[in-house]
């Protein structure tokens, strides 16, 4: 069947509903529209209880002006009857009058202003105030909930649709109430004039009424029937559109609808309604009907206890077969498909894991702000290194002591700490008053390897007085991770995120980008030189500069630890930057002895060169070397050694295996205008 002739259906119905205002009605038509108002109203009402979103019936707000409009359309015709008509307009209000006033016009009136009055007062002075606040407190918890989608996005909870999706549906919840809060004062007037139209019905029928020469008392019965039935034929849809709208706006989003969830809920204690049911017996003390009470007590105790044995049983039955049923049959069922046996192939880049203790510290509906903390440490990690962290993937593990923490990278474990959440982890200052120590659980901070205490809130303050940095849970795997992503940062540089890097670079430059890669670079090569950077804490945020330096030198230099070199070369002032303490460097030196002995012990082959030293020269170099940094740490926290730029390199990749997180810099590597400041030699 064709029903495009539906489409403009609307459209149509509001202009019948105008050409009402105007167009005199026949009864039989009037009769008509009445019963269809009527049944608009319970139709509206019903869909109100049976969605289970505020935004599935999302045309409400124009569909309460419609509904308001058409109601008031029908008093002015029906109006326009009674007075015409002698009092009648129509079966439908004549029946209505007689059925509700039984032959007395006072109780008519007073039923009539009651429903008014009831409609007004609470129903819609509620739902008028519910769709305020309502309409308030979602556009004031729109940045939140942006934050929060953001937050899951750059985490690797949802991904890019998903997100659009959310937000959509956050924008349609604050324009849906917004406009609900307008479309509220609809019902309010509605009501309000339904009382003035009624008066002018009584009113004016009875001066028709009277000029026509009737009888007092015939005109009184004739107009106070069509006046009650007339104003009952309005009021009574708009009390159930007025119901509806209380309703909607009271609506939270659920997994079921309204019937269903009021079910659901009130059996799911049924020890409330036991004790409601043992209750109920007092009220015969005070002269409570004895039949009504023990029939309601006793359906009471009867109904919570069947609810009561049907959850027990539920329970011991879900206790027995939960692992095997919704476990293994669920589990089977999804690897079925062969693509999802392949998810179990990828493996994250980064992972959290937490005991069941942090929980309150990763979930944001606790109160946790540990999301939106690992955001801010992705755009701190951009800023200063100029790479973008991957997601990182948080989940609880059954596995780990309940204050535990562990991080992974690529599925394998790099660190573990733990935790007391309701302490602060105190770091002690370097001169304290042995009179003024505050007591503590003695732990190691997880980030640098430094004593400290674990405080707890009640001694904050004396803590604080003391001089003790305090220094919060969150912020202590933050600042752990944080630290564990920069020294892991070349490990997390895949091919694609340089590529992405590129992508990036070329809406500035797009050709330098084209003339290195891959004409002269290749791609992976490009990684492996980024890399070599990060490996030693030197940020690659100016790749305008690296590849500017590659294009120069890669044409005739093909080994990527020596290009490494003359981009470093290039980098020296961010190098500077990154080492140099208030324009000094405090250094220790490399004898010129040692580094002729290195110099030739390089050996040359097809992709590069390669150091090779006597096993007691190497032990004697590396015992001058352990004395000397030992004695710098003393004095600085990161030892630094300045080495000539020939063998900065092959330098670097023997202290690596002795002290892998030793700093190698060469002369080249720094700014002349830089201070360096030598605190000892390594000789032989």
């Amino acid at each position: 069947m064709n029903l495009k002739f539906l489409n403009n259906g609307v459209a149509l119905f509001v202009i019948v509903v105008l050409a009402l205002l105007i167009v005199p009605l026949p009864p039989g038509l009037l009769d008509f529209m009445f019963i269809l108002n009527l049944m608009l109203s319970l139709v509206i009402l019903l869909m109100t209880m049976y969605i289970r979103d505020s935004l599935e019936l999302s045309i409400f707000p124009s569909l309460l002006l419609i509904t308001t409009l058409f109601r008031l359309s029908l008093n002015i015709s029906s109006t326009r009857s009674i007075l015409l008509n002698d009092g009648y307009a129509g079966e439908v209000i004549d029946t209505f009058g007689r059925f509700v006033i039984r032959g007395n016009v006072v109780v008519g009136l007073v039923i009539f202003l009651i429903i008014v009055l009831v409609q007004f007062i609470v129903i819609t002075k509620g739902s008028e105030r519910v769709s305020e606040v309502a309409a308030r407190f979602t556009l004031d918890a729109m940045p939140g909930k942006q934050m929060a989608i953001d937050a899951d996005l750059s985490s690797g909870l949802i991904d890019e649709k998903e997100a659009q999706e959310r937000r959509e549906k956050i924008q349609r919840e604050a324009d849906f109430f917004g406009a609900m809060d307008g479309a509220s004062k609809f019902v309010k007037g509605d009501a309000i004039i339904s009382i003035v139209i009624t008066l002018i019905n009584l009113i004016g029928g009875f001066v028709v009424g009277l000029i026509k020469g009737g009888d007092f008392a015939t005109v009184v019965n004739t107009y106070s029937i069509a006046t009650v039935g007339d104003g009952l034929m309005s009021q009574i849809p708009a009390l159930l559109i007025s119901v509806a709208t209380g309703m909607i706006v009271t609506r939270s989003a659920s997994e079921s609808d309204l019937n269903l969830d009021v079910i659901r809920q009130f059996t799911s204690q049924p020890t409330v309604m036991i004790i409601a049911g043992a209750a109920m017996p007092s009220l015969i003390i005070i002269g409570f009907p004895v039949l009504q009470v023990l029939v309601l007590s006793a359906m009471l105790l009867s109904l919570g206890l069947l609810l009561w044995r049907k959850n027990r049983a539920a329970l011991a039955l879900a206790a027995q077969s939960a692992q095997v049923v919704e476990e293994v049959t669920s589990e089977v069922s999804y690897y079925r498909n062969l693509d999802n046996v392949y998810e179990l192939l990828s493996v994250d880049a980064i992972g959290v894991e937490v005991g069941y203790s942090l929980l309150p510290l990763v979930d944001e509906k606790a109160g946790g702000n540990f999301l939106d903390r690992i955001v801010m440490l992705r755009k701190q990690f951009a800023d200063e290194i100029g790479m973008v962290l991957p997601p990182i993937r948080l989940k609880d593990s059954s596995r780990l002591n309940p204050n535990q923490y562990e991080v992974l990278l690529r599925g394998e474990t790099i660190a573990v700490g733990e935790i007391l959440v309701d302490h602060y982890l105190g770091l002690a200052p370097e001169e304290l008053d042995p009179a003024e120590d505050v007591d503590g659980i003695e732990t190691i901070e997880p980030a640098f390897g430094l004593p400290a205490k674990w405080i707890s809130e009640d001694k904050k303050v004396k803590a604080e007085i003391a001089g003790y940095t305090l220094i919060d849970a969150t912020s202590v795997i933050i600042t752990h991770i944080s630290e564990l992503m920069r020294r892991h940062a070349y490990e997390l540089l895949s091919r694609q995120e340089v590529k992405r890097m590129l992508d990036n670079l070329k809406k500035h430059n797009d050709s330098i980008v084209d003339e290195t890669i891959p004409s002269l670079v290749s791609l992976s090569e490009l990684q492996r030189v980024l890399q070599n950077l990060l490996r030693e804490g030197v940020p690659v945020r100016d790749l305008e500069i690296i590849l500017e330096t590659l294009s120069d030198y890669a044409p005739t230099i093909k080994d990527t630890d020596l290009l490494t070199e003359y981009v470093r070369q290039a980098l020296k002032r961010t190098i500077t930057r990154r080492f140099a303490v208030a324009g000094q460097l405090k250094v220790i030196n490399l004898d010129s002895a040692v580094e002729e002995m290195i110099v030739k012990g390089l050996k040359k082959h097809e992709t590069g060169s390669y150091l090779s030293l006597d096993a007691n020269v190497i032990q004697r170099i590396i015992a001058s070397s352990t004395e000397q940094i030992e004695k710098m740490r003393k004095l600085v926290q990161e030892p630094i050694v300045l080495t000539s730029p020939v063998i900065r390199v092959y330098f670097k990749k023997l202290m690596d295996q002795f002290f892998p997180n030793i700093t190698v810099l060469s002369y080249n590597d720094l700014d002349p205008n830089i201070q360096i400041q030598s605190l000892g030699i390594i000789r032989i």
